[in-house]
Parts: structure tokens; C-alpha cells; sequence
């Protein structure tokens, strides 16, 4: 025998406007963002999209390194700067007969991505939580807010690989198998170098299959190229893979790495000299007692370490290259020090001048993307991500100490869940 059947509660309106008003939140912003492309005159420009279209098209001719693209571009004739590999893959690309069709399912997919990453980065703070109804709306929240914040939506703007790379970083490491993370992790390096640093965060978690095999991924994508492109994978590996000045202006505001910033504090291009190294033995020193302080539980923190280590220390790291920003936003709301006045003030200004996109105004203001001198306000104003990540990983360094007043993922876990109606 069936007991009673029991009515449905039914939602106030509070709890229906804030189940409604995550997915329309995410919905107003992507079709804002697809207004913006068709809106302006530059909307569908997507240079680097068209660089990896126009440039893998010309994969095995021989000329995959000293095509350009300047139509768009005129200062700066883009040339193609990833490896063989990666060409093969954008092949297909150049097969969608309208950019137009191209650039709106390169952005749509983006920021897709974007969500997924979302996903994944509190699926790494909270567990399996994540999945309950109340994490999921907070993560259309983010997501919708991500659109707009300056790293993705450059990357939206110029077509970028990014938010991919860093989606596929983060689904390697949230993997249960060594194989599969140690594979994805080589592969995503065999498209853009960049990925090659999780290979650190591997080793430091002990998981040292996965690092080899990521290395042997790698080199299995090195072989490759050889075999199928051999000339233009030689030009790669052994000529233009290596000169920065190649990849773009070094001193240009956009250049958020360690030698873009000092470069543009002393009037000239450091390289890799006496000032470039010490400054990133001073971040490595930090990232490392950042990594010891962090609890071993704490995953997206370390991942987040390793990460913001590379973007400092590489010789380009464009303002596209800092996505791994949201997550590090997440961190600093919902991670172990969310509830601590250092990380709430430290979220806020690193939201903030993501969304005001200091670097727009920092290349609005520079002389040329050439010049490195410039006003000594400009040149530390245009310090600011990696000024931000260097407060991030001091956070991190004096976390245990705070981490007492933070409450367990749990319990805040239960703060976002919806709660039983009373009967």
C-alpha cells in the first residue's frame, strides 16, 4: 500500500528568481557578447583565428613560419608561432567555407569552455558538491561574469586558443587515470608550449607516471612532425621556436610576463639577463613556500601555483594567457581563505581591474607597441598581473595562519545548497 501523496512546496519567489536568474544572467551575457561581435566594425577581425586558419592551410608547402597576416594587422604582420603539431590539428579550420560561420562557433565553443572550466575549478575546491543545484547556478554566475572579465574576453576578440588550453589543463589533472592526464598534459604542450609547466605540478604531487608520460606525449608529437612536416618542423624546433622577439613586442603593455614588466620599468628589453633571472628566482622562491604552506588537499591552489609561476616567468605572457585568472578568482572567493578579509579584498581588486581592463588603457597610453620607455606611472601601472599574481601567492604563503577562520568546503558547500522547505 502507497503512503499519502504529499503536495509539492512550492518555490518562493525569491529561490524561483534566483533559479531563473542564473541561466538568463549566463543567456543576457553570451548574446551581449555575440552583439558585440556583429555590433562593431572590428567584432569579426579574430586575427589570431584567422592566423591559425589562413597559416595551417599552408602546413607542408614548407612555408608554415614565414606566412603572415596583415591585412588587419599592418604594425605587426602576425606570423604563425605554434608548433608543427598544432598546425595539423587547426587543418580543419580552413575547411568551414564562411570565417563568419568559423569566428561565431569559435566563440560560442570558447565560452562553453569557459563554463567548463568554471565547472572543474569548484569541482577542485568542493568535491563532488559541485554538482548540487546551488554550486551549479553559482557557476552560470561565474561564468556569465567571465565572459566579460579582460584575459577572456581578449581571447574572445582575438580568436585565442586559451580558454581551451586551460580547460584541458584542468580536465588532465582532475583525471583518475595517469595515463590520461600524463597524455593530455603532453598533447596540450605539443600544441602551445605554454601547458608544458603542469608537468611541475605532476611531479610535485607525487604523480610521477603522469609527468613521464606526459614528456613521452610530447616527444611523441615532436616525432610526428618530423615525420609528416619534416622541414617545417625543423624550422620550428630548431630556428624560430625559440626568438621571442618573433612572437611579438616584448615591451608592449599586453606582455604581462616578468621580462614584459621589467623591460618596460627600465626602458629596454632585459632578455634574459641579470635582472630577468633574479626576479624569477624571487617568484620561483615564492611559488615554492606557497606550495609548501598550501594543504595537499587543497589541488586548485597548487595547480594554481605552478600556473601563475610559467605565466610569470615565460618571456611573452599576453594578457590572453592570464584566463587561468577565473579560476584563481574562484580561489580567492570559495577556497580554504574565502571567508578571510585578505582574500575577499584581494578577489575584489583583482576582479575589478579585470573588468575595468586596465590593459586596454595601459595600450591605449603607450607610445607604440615598439617602445619600451614611457611615463615611470605608466610603466608600473603596467605591472598589474604580475603584480597580482605575485599577492596571490603571498596570500598563499601566510594562508596556514589564517586558514583557521575560514570554514571547511563542507560547510560552505551547505551555504549555497538549497535548503528543505519547512513543513
Amino acid at each position: 500500500m502507497t503512503g499519502p501523496v504529499v503536495a509539492p512546496v512550492p518555490l518562493g519567489v525569491a529561490e524561483r528568481a534566483v533559479r531563473l536568474g542564473a541561466p538568463l544572467l549566463l543567456l543576457v551575457s553570451v548574446l551581449g557578447r555575440m552583439a558585440a561581435t556583429f555590433g562593431i566594425s572590428s567584432g569579426l577581425d579574430l586575427v589570431d583565428l584567422r592566423v591559425y586558419s589562413y597559416g595551417a592551410a599552408s602546413l607542408g608547402s614548407g612555408g608554415l613560419y614565414t606566412f603572415t597576416y596583415s591585412d588587419l594587422t599592418p604594425d605587426f604582420p602576425l606570423p604563425f608561432t605554434y608548433p608543427p603539431f598544432a598546425a595539423m590539428l587547426m587543418v580543419p579550420l580552413h575547411w568551414v567555407p564562411s570565417f563568419t560561420v568559423l569566428a561565431v562557433l569559435w566563440q560560442l565553443a570558447t565560452m562553453a569552455a569557459l563554463y567548463g572550466v568554471v565547472r572543474l575549478s569548484l569541482r577542485m575546491l568542493v568535491g563532488e558538491q559541485c554538482s548540487t543545484p546551488g554550486w551549479q547556478r553559482l557557476a552560470l554566475v561565474w561564468t556569465a561574469v567571465g565572459v566579460w572579465l579582460e584575459p577572456v574576453r581578449t581571447t574572445l576578440t582575438f580568436g585565442q586558443v586559451n580558454v581551451f588550453l586551460v580547460l584541458g589543463v584542468l580536465l588532465a589533472v582532475t583525471n583518475q587515470r595517469w595515463w590520461v592526464t600524463g597524455g593530455l598534459v603532453g598533447l596540450l604542450a605539443g600544441v602551445k608550449l605554454t601547458p608544458a609547466i603542469t608537468g611541475l605540478y605532476l611531479l610535485g604531487r607525487r604523480n610521477v607516471r603522469a609527468a613521464v608520460f606526459s614528456a613521452a606525449a610530447f616527444a611523441g608529437t615532436v616525432v610526428l612532425s618530423f615525420v609528416l612536416v619534416p622541414s617545417e618542423a625543423r624550422t620550428y624546433f630548431f630556428d624560430v621556436g625559440t626568438d621571442a622577439s618573433r612572437v611579438g613586442p616584448v615591451g608592449s603593455a599586453i606582455n604581462q610576463s616578468l621580462r614584459g614588466a621589467l623591460s618596460r620599468l627600465l626602458g629596454h628589453d632585459v632578455g634574459t639577463g641579470p635582472a630577468w633571472l633574479v626576479a624569477v628566482a624571487v617568484a620561483g622562491a615564492i611559488a615554492a613556500l606557497a606550495w609548501w604552506r598550501l594543504d595537499r588537499s587543497d589541488r586548485l591552489g597548487q595547480l594554481l601555483v605552478v600556473q601563475l609561476l610559467g605565466l610569470l616567468a615565460s618571456p611573452i605572457s599576453w594578457s590572453h594567457h592570464w584566463v587561468w585568472f577565473v579560476p584563481v578568482a574562484l580561489w580567492l572567493v570559495h577556497g580554504p581563505l574565502g571567508r578571510t578579509l585578505a582574500s575577499r579584498v584581494l578577489a575584489t581588486v583583482l576582479l575589478v581591474v579585470l573588468a575595468a581592463d586596465v590593459i586596454s588603457l595601459m595600450l591605449a597610453l603607450q607610445p607604440s607597441i615598439w617602445d619600451f620607455s614611457r611615463p615611470f606611472a605608466l610603466a608600473v601601472t603596467g605591472t598589474v598581473y604580475p603584480a597580482l599574481a605575485g599577492a596571490v601567492l603571498l596570500l598563499m604563503v601566510r594562508g596556514d595562519t589564517e586558514r583557521r577562520t575560514a570554514p571547511p568546503p563542507a560547510a560552505r558547500v551547505r551555504e549555497l545548497s538549497p535548503q528543505p522547505a519547512a513543513r
